[in-house]
């Protein structure tokens, strides 16, 4: 998935080794239970390290941008649109390890849709309070039970419990994100989206791998969901 990108420089190793390998030499040949032997062995290497330092300059690399700041005057908000925002790079990050393409096509669109309600509510602040159960809970419980199947997928897991995991995050994936553009299309309509009685797939998910549920994730629910999760 492309990402804004910026140049980094970085230094060789390369001043470092050659400085060590000089003292080590030093060292053998130069009498070092002497104090002025070890003050010479290290001149030569702090010497050897300044040359290869001008010698060799660091290398250029593109990097991910940092993620936007924000400042919408209100300390509270700003944290969770930070931790949002850092949490939806997880889901990036996610999309770039899991090999399923499905499986990732709905990561990427919960990623596109979670950084349209950032935006939104970045632009629109008294919007934040909207998306307080979605940045607390909703959010990063995605990015744990992806987490967990990545390893999985990583680990090429076959036992009964990791399949069973994978399954049901496959099938459910699509439903998550699905309530991503849910909120989204809430927030552009001036409305609170009710998630609370809406966390069931991702609640008995999360709870039957281990994953940690806020105390939010445990109140009441009503007995019609909003969305069919």
């Amino acid at each position: 998935m492309e990402k804004d990108m910026i140049e980094k420089k970085i230094s060789s190793a390369l001043p470092i080794w050659a400085a060590a390998g000089v003292f080590l030499l030093a060292s053998a040949i130069l009498p070092v239970y002497r104090l002025w032997a070890i003050v010479l062995a290290a001149a030569l290497a702090a010497a050897a390290w300044a040359v290869c330092r001008r010698l060799i300059p660091p290398r250029t690399v593109l990097v991910p941008a940092p993620g936007p700041m924000y400042a919408t005057g209100e300390k509270s908000l700003d944290d969770v649109l930070t931790q949002a925002a850092q949490n939806l790079d997880e889901l990036r990050a996610l999309d770039e390890r899991i090999a399923d393409e499905a499986l990732s096509g709905e990561i990427r669109r919960m990623d596109k849709a979670g950084r349209a309600i950032l935006a939104e509510v970045a632009g629109a602040p008294e919007k934040g309070r909207d998306i307080r159960k979605f940045a607390a809970y909703y959010l990063p419980t995605a990015v744990k039970v992806l987490g967990q199947y990545a390893e999985l997928e990583k680990a090429g897991a076959e036992g009964a419990n990791a399949q069973a995991l994978a399954k049901r995050v496959k099938e459910n994936a699509g439903v998550i994100a699905a309530a991503f553009e849910a909120q989204l299309d809430a927030l552009f309509a001036g409305e609170a989206l009710d998630v609370t009685s809406d966390l069931a797939v991702l609640r008995s998910m999360a709870g039957a791998d281990g994953l940690s549920v806020p105390d939010e994730a445990a109140e009441d629910e009503p007995p019609k969901p909003t969305l069919s999760l």
